[in-house]
């Protein structure tokens, strides 16, 4: 399944999550070009459209997940590509939680172009009665093993493989879910504070008083620091004007213009100093007087 990763081992028998956790972290480039569309060898062929299977996860769909799917759908010149998901049931089950609902997942593919029919709740393995049952001829997939958690055998497409039904696609470098998460989880703390000037609450976002108190100090310094800069860059730009207009010769002005600059920021930033120690304190205070009315309620 293109959401799951492929168990690969090493020559000292230790095994990887994914063929990708050997390398550097790949960067995609900034445009990929389209899959070549397959020439039709047999014309007298191409009316009968062939019924091709490709099966996933499809959590937070991305570019890789639909070059997939590209793939899939030009492997022959009349191609009616059928798409499996996973139920959240299934897939939690056998390999863990996943961001998007699985009414989010289906709707996914429902709107992705190469998609003729999507299959919910697909099973976690394929055998010759759901092959049967919706009249596949061939499964598509990358060649990589994928480890059967479910104990039902080695690999998730070891049925459809040993009976000359499997097709092989490539897998996209450089992205994936899991470094879709990894990449919010690097910079948890930006998106908690993007989203609460966004209005959303701290229960909304599921964290603590003291974490939303100490992001918010953070912005506020922030936007104090930008201010600083801006109003720098506004008074260098009038001590140019007033240079001109004096004509101070080069040397002097520059000599000047750092000493009145140098004087300036050395008191404001003295005062954003006093400012952020006394925003901090208030909220200390703040703290101890919840854990003191908290504590008066548990011994009342």
């Amino acid at each position: 399944m293109m959401a799951r990763l492929p168990k690969k081992k090493l020559s000292n028998g230790t095994e990887l999550q994914s063929s990708e956790s050997m390398d550097e972290p790949v960067t995609p480039p900034a445009r990929f070009e389209p899959h070549p569309a397959p020439a039709s060898s047999c014309p007298e062929l191409s009316d009968k459209p062939v019924r091709v299977y490709a099966d996933g996860i499809y959590d937070l769909f991305h570019f890789g997940h639909a070059r997939a799917l590209e793939q899939a759908k030009k492997l022959f010149p009349n191609t009616y590509l059928l798409v499996g998901c996973c139920s959240d049931e299934v897939t939690h089950m056998y390999k863990g939680k996943t961001v998007m609902t699985e009414s989010e997942r289906y709707e996914s593919l429902r709107h992705c172009r190469w998609v003729d029919e999507v299959i919910p709740d697909a099973p976690w393995v394929i055998n010759q009665e759901f092959v049967d049952k919706h009249k596949i001829d061939y499964v598509a997939h990358d060649s990589l093993p994928y480890a059967d958690a479910s104990g039902a055998g080695k690999d998730v497409y070891e049925f459809v493989k040993a009976v000359g039904k499997f097709k092989e696609t490539k897998r996209t470098n450089g992205i994936s879910t899991s470094d879709l998460i990894m990449r919010i989880l690097k910079d948890y703390n930006e998106y908690v504070k993007r989203n609460l000037a966004r209005g959303y609450s701290r229960k909304d976002l599921g964290v603590s008083y003291v974490k939303e108190k100490q992001l918010r100090v953070n912005m506020g310094i922030t936007k104090l620091r930008e201010k600083v800069k801006e109003h720098q860059e506004k008074v260098g730009q009038k001590l140019t004007t007033v240079a001109k207009t004096a004509g101070m010769h080069h040397s002097e002005w520059v000599e000047n213009a750092d000493r009145w600059v140098a004087g300036f920021l050395e008191k404001f930033e003295e005062g954003c100093h006093i400012m952020e120690t006394a925003i901090k304190d208030r909220i200390q205070e703040g703290l101890k007087r919840q854990q003191s009315r908290s504590m008066s309620d548990l011994l009342e």
